[in-house]
């Protein structure tokens, strides 16, 4: 058998062997860098895997931690000693999942009538974008999903948004409410006085041809605000 110049995940101590420590006391007893161990389950020429999800863990020096995994790019990730294309696809992977993962389960019980449910609903997906997104969020009469879509994508501090694509893809899928939701790569929520325009120009616009503009909610970490509730709209 070739012998590795590194430590998997079964050669390490048993004191340190996550699966053992999964099975006997269940995965939350287990640290960020041994579930994260779990995942790369080796690591790397003189660096066992544990030490090598320390270094995940640590290397955004802006969000160190779980928070950062949701930052760190392919090329930066690649960058990281132990890391190669494949371990970052599967990081990558694992953080698009988690997002996936609470979308979803807000979704089971959201009523798409309150801006906190909206924001709850998009709040992981979008807070740790690095660039501007506009999102459409289209509802029937009784305000429920019929669809979402991803409208535009600007630079990290602005967007376009396009009033006549989101009005043609809203009558495409028979919608007779919409939702804008997009984010500031900031962390700051608070409205630009460009973003109360154009809100103003698209519900304009919707009133003529008979679609509501609800809302327009702006994505900020882990806080919201709604242009509705804010009395802009």
């Amino acid at each position: 058998m070739k012998k590795t110049n590194y430590l998997t995940v079964k050669e390490l101590p048993v004191s340190e062997r996550p699966y053992e420590k999964c099975q006997a006391y269940g995965p939350q007893s287990l640290s960020d860098a041994e579930l994260l161990a779990v995942i790369l389950r080796s690591g790397s020429k003189g660096q066992r895997v544990i030490d090598l999800a320390v270094n995940v863990l640590n290397h955004s020096k802006t969000h160190p931690g779980l928070k950062g995994l949701n930052y760190l790019t392919m090329k930066e990730l690649t960058e990281i000693k132990g890391i190669g294309k494949v371990k970052a696809i599967e990081l990558l992977c694992l953080t698009e999942l988690t997002k996936r993962m609470a979308r979803e389960v807000h979704k089971e019980s959201l009523e798409f009538i309150t801006p906190s449910s909206i924001a709850n609903y998009y709040m992981q997906d979008m807070r740790h974008l690095s660039r501007e997104q506009v999102r459409l969020l289209m509802l029937d009469s009784k305000c429920k999903f019929i669809n979402d879509m991803l409208m535009s994508q600007g630079s990290v501090n602005s967007s376009i948004m396009p009033v006549r694509e989101v009005y043609i893809q809203a009558l495409k899928e028979d919608a007779v409410n919409i939702v804008l939701v997009h984010n500031h790569p900031s962390g700051d929520p608070s409205p630009s006085t460009e973003d109360i325009k154009i809100t103003k120009r698209m519900k304009d616009a919707g009133n003529l041809i008979g679609i509501k503009l609800m809302d327009h909610i702006i994505i900020g970490d882990n806080k919201y605000i709604s242009l509705a509730e804010q009395g802009l709209l």
